[in-house]
């Protein structure tokens, strides 16, 4: 079975979502697709080197905003049915509303609307699926309440990509999730995977509704109900 598997930049089911991609690439070709958000979030959070490594060989590639520019290339295999099922996971607030819209002017939304031509099966775990709060988990982040406001920050120091402001913040765009920071400071001032609550906006809970009447879209609520019904169906 030959799988295309799409991040969007949503945090909130990403870590399943490459668990997911990990399990599945052990029995199938997996092409990713990565939109420009995804790239950086997926560093943020430290999975980016775990994605890449299901990739290389044909099927199996790395596709990108960057390297495929406008007109997507890669995903013209999915217009020709070379692919058994497109899946993307997690699916942003702002891809689900394009995808509901017919807009296709990133790697992902135009993969799904290149797979709605080819008849290939499209997944889509959407992050905002009903009404209420969701608690999602941050990448790291500098807990200026805890920070000594040492002299000489150790935990920048250790940054092997310079993202750590003392004091300050972390400029998310240069880390890479590795942990050096939070193993290195002594006052325990840099958190990873915190949990925060957010709040699911009408429209994009509208736009989720949207998107299951849409032909050839099955709408899961997790990774996990992807696999299994992927497992089911062999």
């Amino acid at each position: 079975m030959r799988i295309g598997w799409a991040f969007t930049g949503a945090g909130h089911l990403l870590k399943e979502s490459v668990e997911a991609m990990e399990e599945l690439a052990k029995y199938y070709d997996i092409t990713v697709f990565l939109s420009h958000a995804a790239e950086e979030v997926l560093k943020m959070y430290g999975l980016y080197e775990r994605v890449t490594a299901v990739t290389g060989g044909r099927y199996r590639e790395l596709a990108t905003d960057a390297d495929q520019r406008f007109s997507y290339p890669i995903s013209g295999r999915l217009s020709l049915g070379k692919y058994d099922l497109l899946i993307v996971s997690p699916a942003t607030a702002n891809t689900v509303a394009k995808i509901v819209y017919g807009i296709s002017d990133t790697l992902v939304t135009n993969a799904v609307a290149q797979a709605g031509k080819g008849k290939v099966k499209t997944l889509i775990v959407p992050v905002d699926m009903e009404e209420g709060d969701i608690d999602t988990v941050l990448p790291s982040k500098i807990e200026t309440n805890s920070c000594a406001d040492c002299e000489v920050c150790v935990a920048a120091e250790s940054c092997p990509n310079g993202a750590i402001i003392p004091k300050t913040d972390i400029d998310l765009l240069k880390c890479t999730g590795c942990g050096a920071c939070k193993d290195s400071c002594p006052f325990n001032a840099i958190s990873e995977g915190k949990i925060i609550s957010l709040h699911m906006r009408p429209i994009d809970i509208e736009n989720t509704h949207k998107l299951v009447l849409m032909e050839g879209i099955t709408v899961f609520k997790s990774p996990q109900e992807v696999l299994d019904n992927i497992r089911y169906q062999i």
